[in-house]
Formats: structure tokens, C-alpha cells, sequence
């Protein structure tokens, strides 16, 4: 009976943990997103992770502007 007992509390008590870790796992993911994203468009502000994909968004919405100096090297 104690046995029995026993596991029924292991087993709850097991499942809350996951739960709590599940759970964190999910701000973790969306910090992580944040972080990413590194470059920012002195136009109109939008982020970017990385400079191949700011030179194409660069090139694409704002073509009039002149390309900031932190992308003359940058191949899209």
C-alpha cells in the first residue's frame, strides 16, 4: 500500500516539474527571438537578424536612400 502510495506522489509530483518546465521554455524562446534580431533600419525601424537580409530589405523598401556604410561590403 505504502508503495503505492509513493508512486502516485513521484508521478505528480514528476508531472508538475514538467509542467513548470514547459512553461519556461516558452518566455526562454521569445527572449531568444529578441536577441536575434541585431540590425535595425535607421528608415523605418524594423529589425533584422542578420546583414545579408537587412541589405535586401534595404534595397527592396527603401531604394531612393542611400545604403548606410555598414552594408557596402554585405553580398545579398
Amino acid at each position: 500500500m505504502a508503495r503505492v502510495q509513493q508512486k502516485i506522489q513521484s508521478q505528480q509530483k514528476n508531472a508538475k516539474k514538467q509542467a513548470e518546465i514547459k512553461k519556461s521554455k516558452g518566455h526562454d524562446q521569445k527572449t531568444a527571438a529578441k536577441v536575434a534580431l541585431v540590425f535595425t533600419c535607421g528608415v523605418c525601424r524594423s529589425q533584422m537578424p542578420d546583414p545579408k537580409t537587412f541589405k535586401q530589405h534595404f534595397e527592396s523598401k527603401h531604394p531612393k536612400s542611400p545604403l548606410p556604410p555598414e552594408l557596402e561590403g554585405v553580398e545579398a
